[in-house]
């Protein structure tokens, strides 16, 4: 009997996500200590500290850290509607009730006809796999909006472009979730609503847009697919550093603007492909609009300068949306992202000192992570190609192999 992809009762996924979320709640609010640094200090630190500032009206400019579209103050808001709790306590809570709306919007979509709770599953398992790190951030909240953006689809195109538009504002890579899209309506709401949330924020606070001179400046996160280089060329004689910097840990030091640079090079080709893939296809089924979307995910993701821990819960949400729909051909790529998500656990935070380190431990534990990724974007790209795409066409290379960042002239 396939349990995974029957359309029965939702008590089994709904008791399995009551059980790993009470676990994941029990460790941000430090009831059980978990190994390794404190994630939650983001919260009770940064984001306590941008909601003092966000609160008079204006954006942190002074803080190279917020480097976040105008949208994401409503974030770092949101703890305020919830007075009768501390601020970290309160921000658990709320992204505990995105979750759990998640969860609901893949159960309903998957009871469907002709539909899958397959999605479910891999939401419910997909999560708690990323460890305590991912109720420390607010990407939980940016992926509900994901979710229900991609779950409106065809039906209702309009509520997807304006979702899609929002969700951009919060952290924008949702704005990748137009890429299927083939409705004008939905490009239409998608506009209007960018650009009337944006005018509001432009008008009302100060800094809005601060952010974009912030991002642009960041440098090779220590976890990212172009800073195995680094971790290669330190037991070489490469005399970097590894500091926290922009936010984040990076290698600072000889060579790594260059790398940075070709990670850039390397989100552009993406960006080419995708294009180049939206010209041609032209066999569009109601799962093309979560596939695509899953694949653009990836392959920014992939080829980023950052690649934090964070980032995996976008895609453990669009895997399971595909998921949602029994046609989808990205059964091998969502299960490959799943494991690269408990691997994520184990280099951050869990020995995230020998990632630091660059010692064996920490570089096998990133070329495994990063490895499963980029096998991930090449099998979900070619997929889509040859699902979409007429056979007369030959599939372009769709994302970096592992050594291009290496062989690159010396990516919250």
């Amino acid at each position: 009997m396939d349990t995974m992809g029957s359309r029965g009762s939702p008590a089994r996924p709904l008791a399995l996500w009551a059980l790993t979320r009470t676990v994941l709640l029990l460790w941000v609010l430090k009831v059980v200590v978990f190994p390794g640094p404190d994630v939650t200090s983001d919260v009770s630190g940064i984001y306590r500290g941008w909601y003092d500032v966000l609160r008079t009206g204006t954006f942190p400019l002074d803080d190279v850290t917020w480097q976040y579209p105008p949208a994401a103050a409503l974030a770092i808001l949101a703890p305020g509607l919830l007075p009768f709790l501390e601020y970290t306590t309160a921000f658990f809570v709320l992204v505990l009730l995105a979750d759990l709306a998640t969860l609901a919007l893949l159960l309903y979509a998957g009871g469907r006809p002709g539909r899958s709770r397959r999605g479910a599953w891999v939401w419910v398992a997909g999560v708690p796999l990323l460890g305590p790190t991912v109720y420390a951030r607010y990407d939980v909240m940016v992926t509900a909006v994901a979710v229900a953006a991609l779950l409106a689809g065809a039906r209702r195109p309009r509520l997807l472009g304006a979702l899609a538009a929002f969700g951009a504002l919060l952290k924008v890579w949702p704005a990748m979730l137009l890429l299927g899209v083939r409705r004008r309506s939905a490009w239409v709401s998608a506009a209007v609503t960018g650009v009337a949330v944006a005018g509001v924020f432009a008008v009302l606070m100060p800094g809005a847009f601060a952010f974009l001179g912030f991002q642009r400046d960041r440098g090779t996160e220590v976890e990212s697919l172009g800073a195995l280089v680094f971790h290669v060329a330190r037991h070489h004689g490469w005399d970097g550093q590894v500091l926290l910097n922009y936010g984040s840990v990076e290698f600072l030091g000889p060579y790594v603007t260059w790398v940075s640079t070709g990670a850039m090079v390397l989100t552009g080709a993406a960006l080419a492909w995708l294009v180049l893939w939206r010209l041609l296809a032209t066999r569009f089924e109601p799962h093309t609009l979560a596939d695509a979307a899953f694949v653009a995910v990836l392959m920014f993701t992939t080829t980023s300068r950052v690649i934090s821990p964070q980032y995996m819960v976008w895609l453990v949400g669009l895997a399971a949306v595909c998921l949602c729909h029994r046609g989808s051909r990205m059964r091998l790529p969502v299960a490959l992202v799943l494991v690269a998500s408990f691997v994520t656990v184990l280099e951050f935070p869990l020995w995230f000192a020998h990632v630091v380190a660059s010692d064996p431990l920490g570089v096998a534990l990133l070329f495994l992570r990063n490895g499963l990724l980029v096998a991930a974007t090449f099998l979900a790209a070619r997929a889509l190609w040859r699902a979409t795409v007429p056979r007369g066409i030959p599939p372009a290379a769709p994302a970096p192999h592992p050594r291009s960042a290496a062989e690159a002239p010396v990516s919250s």
